[in-house]
């Protein structure tokens, strides 16, 4: 991909493409099974964390932080279509604009207040970006963009172009359930064309249950990244968003 002069778009050192791992809601099995996987392999990634999860392992959390993985706002209520059943009581259909806002800001507080970090980056909970009902339907994309440096997005099928993606909508790529080999066409994918590419995934554990990252296939996968000769610069979404970012300001 190029950076709109006709150039490759140009990645840190030399590199290929970029590759993002990203996890929401905090839960439990990524602390205990995903973290020890991610250091042993000197790989860092992005946890979209819900309070009550953080809560629940704080120790874990802030090793975490120590270890230089982005602790980035998921929302403070997980708020999605009140067509799921477990947010009919907060339905994004119910929401407005000024309730989204206060909900943004109010997890950032409370992550900075347990973690000690600033939130870069958010995650729209159920990869949906609207609030309100029928005419009266509004994106809270614009919020995202004024608060955070990159909004990651869910449910794509494709890496997002350096030099063209907008950062408030970032397009990620589900990586819950999927084998290694599957994982990799992604990747390869994206590095043929220079991009970047973000997986997103819930638990970590064993293959095929829902909402899990297979545990062998995130080793297999971190080990290809972090291969020298992939041409892949893995890191957080918020670095990798500071390097887009930077480069489209020169």
């Amino acid at each position: 991909m190029t950076d709109g002069s006709g150039e490759v778009f140009p990645w840190p050192e030399g590199k290929r493409a970029a590759v993002s791992l990203s996890f929401d809601d905090a839960r439990v099995t990524q602390i205990d099974r995903g973290i020890p996987i991610l250091d042993a392999r000197g790989a860092k990634a992005t946890f979209y964390v819900s309070i009550p999860g953080v809560d629940q392992r704080l120790d874990g959390w802030k090793s975490a932080v120590a270890s230089g993985h982005e602790i980035a706002n998921h929302s403070r209520n997980h708020p999605c279509s009140g067509n799921f059943p477990f947010s009919r009581q907060r339905a994004l259909e119910n929401y407005t604009l000024r309730r989204m806002e206060d909900e943004l800001l109010d997890a950032n507080e409370a992550i900075a207040d347990r973690l000690g970090v600033a939130c870069e980056t958010f995650a729209y909970p159920c990869g949906q970006k609207f609030v309100g009902r029928g005419e009266g339907v509004e994106s809270y994309v614009p919020l995202v963009a004024r608060s955070f440096l990159v909004g990651r997005d869910g449910f794509n099928e494709t890496h997002n172009d350096p030099a063209f993606c907008d950062l408030a909508q970032a397009a990620a790529v589900e990586a819950d359930t999927k084998t290694f080999e599957q994982l990799r066409a992604q990747v390869d994918a994206a590095v043929e064309a220079g991009g970047w590419l973000i997986f997103f995934g819930h638990g970590v554990g064993e293959a095929g249950i829902r909402q899990t990252v297979d545990a062998a296939a995130l080793e297999a996968l971190c080990d290809y990244c972090t291969d020298p000769a992939s041409g892949i610069y893995l890191d957080t979404v918020a670095a990798v968003g500071k390097h887009i970012r930077d480069h489209r300001e020169r």
